[in-house]
């Protein structure tokens, strides 16, 4: 599946025009893909949109993704390493690790991560990274997992130091907050392509938050 048709016009800046540094030319077009998956989901998210948004040539593009499936897990490392970042800014001084991880866990939920955002916006985005994020758990497994891995290994640092103060049954780590992750993001998927055309109701998802919380909790003491 690709980003636009091959029959489909695409976007060109003039050839003389000026481009920025590979890096910033790159944070431009994630950042046009976050924008496009705000405004329309998926369906406006074509490589025609991204380039009459940034401003930036076809050529620019392909430089640095060969389509969509790039583009998106460009997409979730940007969005799991800001999240990891703020989790760890956030909790890493709340001594208790189970705190943390409930803290973290509770927040994925809720979609509070380094740049929340609101409304609808937060479903229409939500929806369409869900949908994405099953597409490419079949397609690219090891990629996307290299996208996730900065969440991964912050749930497991949790899960270790809560063994190591006795908290947490001993186990693998790494296995345990595998099973932890795919058990929020598994449902909150079900819960965001649910509600998608909806406004995100808050009660809701607080109790969402708490039942899996309560589960994970129940699943990982000592």
């Amino acid at each position: 599946m690709s980003l636009a048709s091959k029959s489909e016009p695409l976007a060109q800046t003039p050839a003389d025009a000026a481009e920025p540094p590979p890096e910033q030319r790159s944070r431009r077009i994630v950042e046009a893909a976050y924008e496009l998956l705000d405004e329309a989901g998926l369906e406006g998210l074509t490589i025609r949109a991204v380039l009459s948004r940034t401003g930036l040539s076809r050529r620019a593009f392909y430089e640095r993704f060969v389509g969509k499936d790039e583009l998106m897990l460009a997409v979730f490392e940007r969005t799991i390493s800001l999240a990891a970042e703020h989790y760890r800014q956030q909790f890493g001084a709340v001594p208790d690790p189970v705190e943390r991880l409930r803290l973290i866990v509770t927040h994925i939920v809720l979609g509070n991560g380094a740049s929340p955002v609101e409304g609808e916006f937060a479903n229409r985005r939500g929806a369409a990274m869900s949908r994405e994020h099953l597409r490419l758990a079949e397609s690219r497994p090891d990629a996307l997992q290299r996208a996730l891995s900065p969440l991964m290994s912050l749930i497991a640092q949790q899960l270790e130091d809560g063994m190591q103060a006795g908290l947490v049954r001993r186990d693998s780590a790494t296995q345990l907050a595998t099973l932890v992750y795919n058990l929020v993001a598994t449902t909150v998927h079900t819960e965001l392509l649910a509600h998608e055309s909806a406004r995100p109701d808050p009660l809701r998802r607080q109790q969402l938050a708490h039942d899996i919380w309560e589960f994970c909790r129940r699943a990982i003491a000592a």
